[in-house]
């Protein structure tokens, strides 16, 4: 493992975040111990970035620049999962780290995987070719070998650690669930539309496909988002796929700003995904015009 010792400034996306962002920013500071990150979205901050991933809408490693949130995106592996934000860093890091074995073996096992999700891709074509992290992985992965008994007990005591944290975040998740399931179910009590679930407060989106399967008609869901925006969310067939319901318009993959405004003639709209799963708007009204064109196309 060869690390770097100059200081550098990593920039990546404010608000929510995701296994994505969370394991690119983990592989930079892994390459790059003293780094500092900043989250944020601001153009100007970003321009200044040694490194910026996961935002930007640029891929190119010679200016430190790892986003796929781009028109196209950044391009496929052979196997045909596109990358995001940490398969780019690893494509460019992960040798840094560990032998070209290794790192090769690890973008199967994990880094794939989690691009997958992040890019909306249903892994269950590709099950031969990348892998399936889970907890299990991430527990057993910390068993030493080659170690004393003493440091062996204090590498348990770490994952214990680890497991209670993971046990606090489910209770805080199932509570969770069981407020915006009522949430939900009043809400689409009052919706003339059945189409078209308009929520007043952010639900997070893993919940939202869990209940979503409740309610076959809803094809959209408009709510909260990040940084005073909103969101358009196309409601998943089943909770395991990403397969939508109904997709976006084709039309408007990967179109950001002017280029998506004129498409929809919607002045404040901001940003579509690639997969068709998801668009941005800085306004509720904006929001639901998206979705009036989406619901009619």
């Amino acid at each position: 493992m060869r690390l770097f010792s100059n200081k550098k400034l990593l920039v990546t996306h404010n608000g929510s975040f995701h296994a994505d962002d969370v394991f690119a920013a983990a592989t930079l500071l892994l390459v790059y111990p003293d780094a500092k990150i900043m989250r944020t979205r601001d153009p100007i901050i970003i321009k200044k970035g040694d490194i910026v991933f996961d935002v930007g809408r640029e891929y190119d490693p010679s200016k430190g620049r790892f986003d796929h949130h781009q028109e196209g995106g950044a391009g496929k592996r052979e196997n045909g999962i596109p990358f995001a934000a940490f398969g780019l860093v690893w494509k460019t890091y992960g040798e840094k780290l560990s032998v070209p074995d290794a790192a090769a073996a690890i973008d199967k096992k994990l880094v794939s995987f989690i691009d997958a999700g992040d890019n909306g891709v249903d892994l269950f074509e590709f099950k031969t070719t990348v892998g399936n992290f889970g907890i299990s992985d991430i527990i057993g992965g910390f068993n030493r070998q080659d170690v004393s008994e003493e440091e062996i007990y204090k590498i348990f005591l770490k994952v214990v650690s680890l497991a209670q944290d993971v046990i606090r975040n489910e209770i805080h998740g199932a509570e969770e669930f069981i407020e915006a399931k009522k949430v939900i179910e009043e809400t689409y009590q009052k919706m003339s539309d059945k189409r078209l679930l308009v929520l007043d407060k952010e639900i997070n989106k893993v919940i939202l496909n869990a209940i979503l399967p409740q309610f076959p008609e809803v094809l959209f869901v408009v709510q909260p988002y990040d940084n005073n925006t909103f969101a358009l969310r196309a409601a998943r067939k089943n909770p395991g796929s990403f397969e939508n319901r109904k997709n976006l318009p084709s039309a408007w993959a990967g179109k950001v700003h002017e280029e998506l405004q004129k498409i929809t003639g919607v002045s404040d709209a901001l940003f579509c995904h690639n997969s068709l799963f998801v668009a941005i708007a800085k306004t509720k009204e904006g929001t639901l015009r998206l979705a009036e064109l989406a619901l009619n196309n």
